[in-house]
């Protein structure tokens, strides 16, 4: 298939490993000229080798103040892929504020700034999408993870009380929900469940691949292709949704 979206232009946020890696190239893939960011300049210039051709730019998520002067380097897009790094494992209660503080600028704050930077252009242009990155947890709460569950709920909320206010420029925005991927950040959830619970961490994994309708973990080449069809031409109908690559994981309707 087709996804009309080749010569478009995308950043993809924490494109440097792990599913914002695999959505860049499903992206680059497609024949998008990309941009992708993160804090480690070597290891985004590792990740540009891998997908062929992309730039790349570093970017602290948590510097809200600066995010004006990043997106001014980055220049009008096409299409945003807003992924960003997990707060500090720990349970909802008794967590220092500067935690959450921390987190919500560096999670929300900074999705949220980018987006109303680079969303005008994109509605000016007539075409646009933006595609945010949260997790499973905000709807059936991981519980090592409470200020991510917390915080990623927020986005959807945001995310859907966005779309409907840019229909009509062309512009899509969707909330992608990723299951248990296979990737380090799931693989250090593992452990973090496992020293919680003072078990081996083979029995975290194996209890939930039970947990699991697929039984397995996703692949991260799984997420990017989801990710690429809402960036796509062909899901232009496709906005103010939650579309869950999970493996059956979530039960409710």
């Amino acid at each position: 298939m087709d996804l009309k979206i080749a010569g478009k232009r995308a950043l993809v946020l924490g494109g440097n490993r792990g599913m914002g890696l695999a959505i860049a190239k499903s992206l680059a893939a497609e024949g998008v000229a990309l941009t992708i960011a993160a804090r480690d300049e070597k290891a985004l210039a590792h990740a540009a080798k891998e997908i062929g051709t992309a730039d790349t730019i570093t970017v602290d998520l948590s510097d809200t103040a600066a995010l004006g002067a990043f997106a001014g380097r980055v220049g009008d897009i096409d299409i945003l892929v807003n992924n960003t790094g997990g707060p500090p494992y720990g349970s909802a209660l008794g967590r220092d504020l500067m935690d959450w503080e921390e987190s919500f600028q560096s999670m929300s704050l900074s999705v949220i700034g980018l987006t109303d930077l680079f969303v005008p252009a994109m509605r000016a242009k007539g075409w646009g999408r933006v595609v945010t990155v949260v997790s499973t947890g905000a709807i059936q709460p991981i519980p090592v993870l409470g200020i991510s569950n917390t915080l990623r709920a927020g986005l959807i909320a945001w995310s859907k009380s966005l779309a409907p206010e840019v229909a009509k420029d062309g512009v899509t925005v969707n909330i992608l929900m990723p299951g248990r991927v296979a990737t380090e950040r799931v693989a250090l959830t593992d452990d973090a469940t496992a020293k919680r619970e003072n078990i081996a961490v083979e029995t975290v994994r194996q209890r939930s691949f039970e947990q699991i309708p697929v039984g397995r973990y996703a692949e991260p080449e799984e997420i990017g292709a989801a990710a690429a069809f809402l960036c796509s031409g062909v899901a232009s109908y496709i906005t103010g949704s939650v579309i869950r690559v999970d493996g059956g994981y979530v039960r409710h309707v």
